[in-house]
């Protein structure tokens, strides 16, 4: 067993926390993690990490050794990209949050794929609409659909998340058709409860606007406000690549297609770039070859006949 190999795994456990996340992040077992750590121990003659029911804590020799291991590390990985001797088939677990809406639509399917591309590797899903904490959560990479990005994390950005209010033609037939943003005060706009205030903002190229609205429905998830537009309850803003199909078959219309919600970035945000495992590099390269800047959710077409269709079912 060698010394390299020994500090690249108590790096992991003290990046996550615990043998078992360790482990699960290198593909190993946790009795091999617990041994490597062991041996390291044995190796320099000092007890690296206290251990206790509910955590872990690095000792005073655990502190040296983790700062010079990190540096030692760094160098290693350096050289072995130099020389072109690293395995680069990605291999291991990965640990990926995202966005319940954002993950249904496209990530999962996304995944999949990656892992028919690359068989030594597996994925552990999260799903959820509420901060995390990469480290205290064990996430690996965080899919995050924003402008607002954590500067304390590293980010890439994989694509843009585009938006549109729309609205089911039964609704816009019984209550009409907003002709201006400011129309929108006086309609039911269902909003996220995640935010203070609903205040929608637009851009018509290069002027800004937006306009404070209300409505009897709020949800503090996209896709629950999604279902509600179906169903005719109001207008919403929601991201293409979540409506993408719905627009195209008619099912919802957009309103307003002149003003344009501003739109974000879709990035994958993670702790560090050192030591990064083939299978981070290779996920971030395959979701951003697979989205893009302009996004497949993005080129489908409103089909006006099958909207035309809709309202006349509906009247």
């Amino acid at each position: 067993m060698d010394r390299i190999s020994a500090m690249r795994v108590f790096s992991e456990v003290v990046t996550r926390g615990s043998f078992t996340a360790a482990a699960n992040t290198l593909g190993m077992s946790r009795a091999m993690v617990t041994r490597h750590i062991a041996e390291l121990e044995r190796w320099l003659g000092a007890r690296l990490l206290m251990r206790s029911t509910r955590r872990l804590s690095l000792t005073e020799a655990g502190e040296a050794c983790i700062a010079r291991s990190r540096q030692l590390l760094e160098l290693v990985n350096d050289v072995e990209q130099v020389v072109g001797q690293r395995d680069t088939e990605p291999h291991g677990q990965i640990r990926v949050y995202s966005s319940v809406s954002f993950g249904q639509s496209h990530l999962s399917a996304a995944l999949v794929d990656y892992l028919a591309r690359y068989p030594r590797t597996r994925v552990d899903l999260v799903l959820g609409d509420q901060p995390v904490n990469l480290i205290e959560d064990r996430i690996d990479l965080a899919i995050r659909v924003t402008n607002e990005l954590d500067p304390n994390m590293i980010s890439r950005k994989l694509s843009t998340c585009r938006s549109v209010v729309c609205a089911a033609p039964g609704y816009l037939l019984r209550h009409g058709t907003p002709e201006s943003v400011q129309d929108l005060a006086r309609h039911n706009c269902l909003t996220s409860s995640r935010f203070e205030k609903s205040q929608w903002h637009f851009v018509r190229q290069d002027e800004e606007t937006s306009v404070q609205v209300s409505g009897n429905l709020s949800a503090n998830e996209a896709t629950a406000l999604l279902q509600a537009v179906r169903a005719g309850g109001g207008l919403s803003v929601q991201p293409t690549y979540a409506v993408g199909d719905l627009l195209q078959s008619g099912e919802l219309v957009e309103v307003l297609p002149e003003w344009k919600p501003l739109p974000l970035g879709v990035y994958g945000v993670y702790v560090s770039r050192r030591h990064q495992p083939a299978t981070m590099r290779t996920l971030l390269d395959f979701l951003e070859n697979r989205f893009g800047p302009e996004p497949g959710w993005d080129r489908l077409q409103p089909q006006a006949s099958s909207v035309a269709r809709h309202v006349l079912q509906a009247a």
